[in-house]
């Protein structure tokens, strides 16, 4: 399967304050210029910064980190004479990476994984009560047979039941306002069919959700990047990457960062939405995992904490894929009534309508969500729990921030051997994602895997045991692991 090629801005350029507050400091508190050519090397293989950007002047990144001029031309040199940096006479110094460190091309999905342990899918089984909806949706499903059977909003009854459901959560709704679809993955899809070009600006935060990035992709939109770290998000960094490039859309995923797991303050969001309107930019909020709350109160929806007008400009996107079942493909979009009416123009030259008992199941399973989630959310503490025992116990040298909602673990590993250890661990029967697939830039996260805790308790000690194994003699280095490329 060809990947598309990766489209980027070239002509961001990061001040001296911006670097440095994306950099490890050493131990010792000062840079040398070894120490500052590593830290930069592996602020770029996290993803905290991108590729092909243009790095500070040496004068100005001297003055910031108080260390002289000579210290960060030395630096410089390193990261130049190791790849990972190139320099444009009267133009400066970019980020790169060094030739061949770009994963290949991944194989095809292999539908029948056999005795292996997949741990790409972050998705849970069917609720108990997927039967009971199904019996109900048979019941109602004469009443639409008489119809020829196409609705290209969708059901009505199931766009007054998600309307229904914002209004509950904090954002009054009304039945036009929603677009139902074949599951969150078409949501997003029309959203960048419509309000995008090929060409057009998309900020995307990085890592960020592998099959969102592909979308992109796929439709020629330059995607400029910006850190999720370990604390999040960082406003100033976000701002500064809007008013720079002025982007048509901004994806991003609030709620339960798939895959880091972070949780997007509410002043953050009213501060992002504040930007996002000034530059102009949709607002495209990623909320397919907000009923995953294990640890806090459910969030708010983005825009009713953008709060006001800076709340048009957003586009929420959603599913029932988490909270209930995958293989139920429902979806929506949550959006003002004139661009719904834009996006169901768009779906019906690919879609003309989602199946209508599909969408009967998905109205009687909103009608029995208040006695799903709690089950489900207990199900996953229970595994996450099971998932954070087992690797302690066979692999205690990565590293993780448990979060408070989600579905995965976004694992540090120590070094870059992310892609040795998935194709390794697939011959010890572990399916596991690399963090390379979840990167703007090919080749960064090379020292993440992204582990759900999804599947029931038992499977995590074999799991753990496995993942040890392939661990051990595991190069630090990149490989081509020839692992299959489908992600949920």
């Amino acid at each position: 399967m060809a990947v598309a090629r990766v489209v980027h801005t070239a002509d961001r350029t990061l001040t001296g304050r911006q670097l440095a507050s994306l950099l490890t400091p050493p131990a010792e508190g000062r840079f040398g210029y070894r120490e500052l050519a590593r830290a930069v090397r592996e602020a770029l293989l996290d993803g905290r910064v991108a590729l092909r950007l243009r790095l500070p002047a040496e004068r100005e990144l001297a003055t910031v980190l108080a260390v002289s001029r000579t210290t960060v031309t030395g630096a410089y040199d390193l990261l130049r004479e190791s790849g990972y940096a190139h320099s444009r006479r009267g133009a400066g110094t970019w980020t790169a990476l060094p030739d061949g460190q770009a994963p290949t091309p991944l194989g095809a999905f292999q539908d029948d994984a056999g005795s292996t342990i997949d741990l790409a899918l972050a998705a849970p089984q069917a609720p108990d009560e997927l039967t009971a909806a199904l019996a109900s949706a048979a019941a109602e499903l004469p009443r639409y047979a008489g119809s020829q059977g196409y609705h290209p909003y969708g059901l009505p009854v199931l766009r007054a039941a998600i309307a229904e459901r914002y209004t509950a959560r904090g954002l009054p709704t009304r039945p036009e306002q929603i677009l139902v679809t074949t599951g969150a993955q078409q949501a997003l899809s029309l959203v960048l069919t419509l309000l995008g070009r090929p060409g057009d600006r998309v900020l995307a935060e990085n890592p960020s959700y592998t099959n969102a990035l592909d979308a992109m992709r796929g439709r020629m939109l330059r995607i400029t990047p910006v850190p999720v770290t370990e604390t999040g998000w960082d406003t100033g960094l976000v701002d500064a990457a809007l008013r720079q490039t002025a982007p048509r859309l901004a994806y991003l995923i609030p709620d339960f960062h798939n895959p880091t797991g972070h949780l997007m303050p509410q002043e953050q969001r009213r501060e992002l939405a504040r930007a996002a309107r000034i530059t102009g930019t949709w607002l495209v909020a990623d909320e397919t995992l907000a009923d995953i709350a294990l640890d806090v109160p459910a969030p708010l929806p983005f825009a009713a904490a953008a709060g006001g007008g800076d709340g048009e400009q957003v586009v929420s996107v959603g599913s029932l894929s988490k909270s209930c079942w995958g293989g139920l493909r429902v979806g929506w979009v949550r959006t003002s009534s004139r661009v719904v009416t834009e996006l169901a123009r768009v779906r019906i030259t690919a879609d003309l309508s989602g199946s209508v008992l599909d969408q009967l199941v998905a109205v009687a399973l909103l009608d029995r969500l208040d006695t799903i989630l709690p089950r489900r959310l207990e199900e996953l503490r229970r595994r996450r729990e099971a998932l954070t025992t087992a690797l302690a116990r066979h692999v205690p040298e990565w590293r993780w921030t448990v979060p408070p909602g989600g579905m995965c673990l976004w694992i540090d590993l120590g070094r870059p051997a992310a892609s040795s250890v998935a194709a390794r661990a697939l011959r010890h029967g572990v399916r596991v994602e690399g963090g390379a697939r979840f990167g703007v830039d090919p080749g960064t996260h090379e020292h993440r895997l992204r582990i759900p805790y999804t599947l029931p308790e038992d499977v995590y000690e074999p799991v753990a045991e496995r993942l040890a194994a392939a661990l051990d003699g595991a190069p630090g280095s990149f490989t081509d692991p020839a692992l299959p490329d489908w992600v949920a």
